[in-house]
């Protein structure tokens, strides 16, 4: 660059977890010295350190009731504990501003008034205090640095329509170019600093820019410097296809259009606010983001001609929570001119803007997005008495809007059709389709959308190979590095593939994967018993291993309590839970007369033959309402279940179990499998605890199963302290009572891999099929459940993954497919593929489906 050629300026914006440690203070001073290399000259915007802001909220409302002074205490100590952590002293002009701050609470105090003019200037204390920090570091590591007041720069301009406070605590700004600033800041090896936040109006009084307003400062300011780019540090290096936090394996986008990332930032992921956009797009001018913690990742670029943009694709799945809908009855608005009209009106007269609208003849819904909305019980209910003259009104929520977002959604219907069945089960209130062909929006319940993502992620998202577009998964970037576990397939894979030089396909064991599954159980504290649910795999080899290990056994047949009594005759048959469903009257007369402990998940057999139950003690399964799980199909409670006793026919069965001379000495709930959260169980816990007012004589509670097992290769295990340490929290409630479990697939669907030789490849354009010599007759789940089952070419261990396969079986079905889109060497007829967490559920609901022979079975 010529000494005549003036040099362009970048602004940098931090937030606020970006700018409250000393270790990311070294990675921003990194930073400004590389962009100071390339010739730049850094502009750095930031926000308040985390948390002061809701400090500051917090401070206002104490300094309105006279209780400022421990607050302020908190808000210097967090100012003092950074100068410590960054071994510098607290800058003088940290101290000035707090005591400014201190005066200013005084007069709210002593006026007895906070309005939004006030409001304003104690919340603009935020960025000032941290960017004076900035200031010290930056100048303690021999940079030059100029400290600006945002104040001075950006303008606040009036907006038609919006009232007073608006305009003072959600402004927005000028950002037309200002080549006077451009020129005065143009000084050799100058850093300036200035704040994200807050501006000025025309009478040069405090404004604030609302939420997301460090991110839109950085926009305004680069649109006003022209600058050759705007970069948004932050703790996430990008945007991603999903939220990285609950999706580990979201992918990396590295390039996007403006309107595709307004698109995903406006559908609900927070590292961009929406508002950010419309400056940096209007000026041309690129906009990167990057994770201070961690500067050499690549991070997204966001412009106006990305590779292969146009290409019609989904590209994030985002959601927005704590959406509450609108829907409004009313048969009169058939052709009634200006009944929509009307109805808005309303909703402007209240103040609340609506995000998504769905109509038909007499009815319409809307939703409320609460980023852009106060909503409150007293605001929703005088929306709906103001609503009342023109329609019938409901309110529904919490939801959450979950949109696929890329571009040309509406031509992939066709191939989103597979994917939009992951809806079936889900209670869909609205469906809109963007205008502007970017999203494509579903309402659901809240409680349903983190499943939702994570299956429509697997059949969208995963599939996608490395290119311009998609970056590593977000595990890949930030997994702390681990001791590498070699599962216990790949150790004895010398064994596996002898046992293949005999057999097509073959269920193979391993027995001390079972007895280490074992082993963890039989240690939780707070758990009395362990029973294993026997249906998950009742191989006698596998049966035998845990009894040895002090296991018993759950049943739910007497085929099931046959084979225990049979194969261990000196095992206690009290020791043998019987949990049946719809069993008839002599099975359960049978059972009973085998001495094992029944468990009755009905009123039936009590009302219709309680001659059965004489003297007996039974254990109760009830229905405690809602159900857990990875699939709708293996949630186990709630009305549309055919398991249990619902909690309002418990008084019924406390009458019928007294009339026909029964004990209930035992309540049971299971609410679904394959679920991770602890919450699931305490839930349980804390319903099945206060049925004892009704059966005083109980002494077990069984929390059922359902502890999840890692399925993809990310999945961390199930925490089982946690489990613990929740059990025994409200085990001290109740010390008297004993705590069970009965999980299936925890025991031993990791000890058991499904090996089948590969029969054919075929080739339909760019989709690849690889066929085994077993299918859904060996491995019914992923038909039945979506279940996600890992896939390796054991042949082909050691080499590297180039094809994405659908691996498909020999049935004739079309749902004969064990897994899609599985990246895998190139793999050769007679290759040995395996399918891994397949101990549980498989060879016991395996079939003879076409006169197939599904897999034979080895322990090894």
């Amino acid at each position: 660059m010529s000494s005549s050629t003036p040099r362009p300026f970048v602004v940098l914006k931090f937030g606020g977890t970006s700018v409250s440690s000393h270790g990311n203070w070294q990675n921003i001073a990194g930073v400004i010295r590389e962009r100071l290399d390339e010739g730049l000259v850094p502009v750095v915007v930031h926000s308040a350190l985390s948390g002061v802001t809701d400090l500051l909220e917090k401070l206002l409302v104490a300094s309105f009731k006279g209780e400022a002074q421990p607050l302020l205490d908190e808000i210097s100590a967090r100012h003092r504990a950074l100068a410590a952590e960054c071994a510098m002293p607290l800058p003088a002009t940290v101290s000035e501003l707090i005591e400014q701050l201190t005066k200013l609470c005084a007069g709210i105090t002593l006026l007895n008034e906070v309005g939004p003019r006030v409001r304003a200037r104690v919340l603009a204390f935020g960025e000032l205090l941290a960017t004076r920090m900035g200031e010290a570091f930056l100048q303690q590591h021999g940079l030059a640095v100029h400290w600006l007041d945002a104040r001075t720069l950006l303008r606040s301009q009036a907006r038609v329509g919006h009232n007073a406070e608006a305009e003072i605590l959600s402004a927005t700004c000028h950002y037309d170019p200002n080549p006077e600033l451009q020129q005065s800041l143009r000084k050799a090896q100058t850093v300036y600093i200035t704040q994200g936040f807050i501006a000025a109006d025309e009478s040069q009084q405090t404004v604030v820019l609302g939420r997301g307003g460090s991110d839109t400062s950085g926009s305004y300011l680069a649109a006003i410097l022209e600058a050759t780019r705007l970069e948004i540090w932050t703790d996430v290096p990008g945007m991603f296809s999903a939220n990285p936090r609950g999706t580990p394996d979201a992918r990396l986008l590295r390039q996007l259009h403006y309107d595709e990332a307004q698109e995903i930032a406006s559908s609900g992921a927070k590292v961009l606010h929406p508002r950010c956009i419309a400056p940096v797009r209007q000026a041309g001018i690129p906009l990167y983001l990057y994770a201070t913690q961690a500067p050499t990742i690549q991070g997204t670029k966001v412009c106006e001609r990305p590779d292969e943009y146009d290409r019609a694709q989904v590209k994030a799945i985002a959601v927005k929570k704590g959406i509450t809908l609108i829907s409004m009855e009313s048969p009169g608005m058939w052709h009634q001119v200006g009944w929509l009209a009307d109805v808005f009106q309303v909703f402007k007269a209240q103040g609340l803007s609506v995000d998504l609208i769905s109509t038909s003849e007499t009815s319409v819904t809307v939703t409320l997005d609460p980023s852009a909305n106060a909503l409150s019980a007293n605001t929703l209910h005088a929306l709906t008495q103001a609503l009342a003259p023109l329609a019938r009104t409901e309110v529904i929520g919490p939801c959450a809007a979950l949109s696929l977002v890329g571009r040309h959604i509406r031509s992939l219907m066709p191939e989103l059709g597979e994917a939009l069945k992951s809806f079936a089960d889900a209670q869909v209130y609205l469906i809109s389709q963007a205008a502007n062909d970017l999203n494509f929006t579903v309402v659901v319940e809240e409680a349903e959308a983190d499943d939702l993502v994570t299956r429509l992620h697997e059949l969208l998202i995963n599939p996608q190979s490395h290119d311009a577009l998609w970056g590593p998964r977000f595990e890949e970037l930030f997994s702390p590095a681990k001791t590498p576990v070699v599962p216990w397939w790949q150790t004895r894979r010398m064994d596996i593939l002898e046992v293949m030089k005999h057999h097509a396909s073959a269920y193979v064991y391993d027995a001390q994967t079972i007895q280490a599954r074992a082993r963890q159980l039989k240690s939780l504290r707070a758990v009395s018993q362990i029973h294993y649910a026997m249906k998950a795999n009742f191989n006698p080899e596998v049966l035998a291993v845990l009894a040895a290990e002090g296991i018993g056994f759950e049943c739910v047949s007497l085929g099931e309590i046959d084979a225990v009594l049979s194969r261990f005759p000196n095992h206690n048959p009290k020791d043998i839970l019987y949990t049946p469903n719809f069993a008839d009257r002599e099975e359960l007369r049978v059972a009973l007369g085998k001495g094992v402990q029944v468990t009755l998940d009905s009123v039936y057999p009590l009302e219709h033959w309680p001659e059965l139950f004489q003297s007996q003690s039974l254990f109760i399964r009830v229905d405690t309402g809602t159900g857990h799980g990875h699939h709708q199909k293996v949630k186990t409670a709630g009305a549309h279940t055919k398991f249990g006793v619902p909690l309002s026919e418990l008084a019924s069965v406390q009458s019928l179990a007294r009339a026909a001379g029964a004990r209930i000495i035992g309540l049971h709930a299971h609410t679904g499998s394959g679920h991770f959260d602890v919450n699931a169980w305490r839930q349980v816990a804390l319903c099945l605890i206060p049925l004892r007012e009704l059966f005083p004589e109980v002494r077990v509670i069984d929390l059922g199963g359902g502890l999840g097992v890692p399925t993809h290769w990310a999945d961390p295990p199930m925490a089982l302290d946690a489990l613990d340490a929740m059990i025994a929290e409200v085990k001290a409630s109740v010390p008297e009572v004993e705590f069970w479990l009965e999980p299936g697939r925890f025991l031993v669907a990791e000890a058991g891999v499904l090996a089948a030789r590969v029969t054919q490849l075929k080739g339909k354009g760019q989709h690849q099929y690889c066929g085994l010599a077993t299918g859904m007759n060996s491995l019914i789940r992923p038909a039945l459940y979506d279940a996600h089952h890992e896939i390796v070419n054991l042949t082909r261990w050691s080499e590297p993954a180039s094809v994405r396969y659908d691996v498909v079986g020999p049935i004739c079905e079309s749902a004969d497919v064990l897994a899609k889109n599985r990246f895998l060497p190139k793999t050769h007829e007679g290759d040995v593929l395996l399918i891994l967490t397949a101990g549980a559920y498989g060879r016991a609901m395996s079939s003879r489906y076409n006169l197939r022979e599904p897999a034979i079975e080895c322990v090894i």
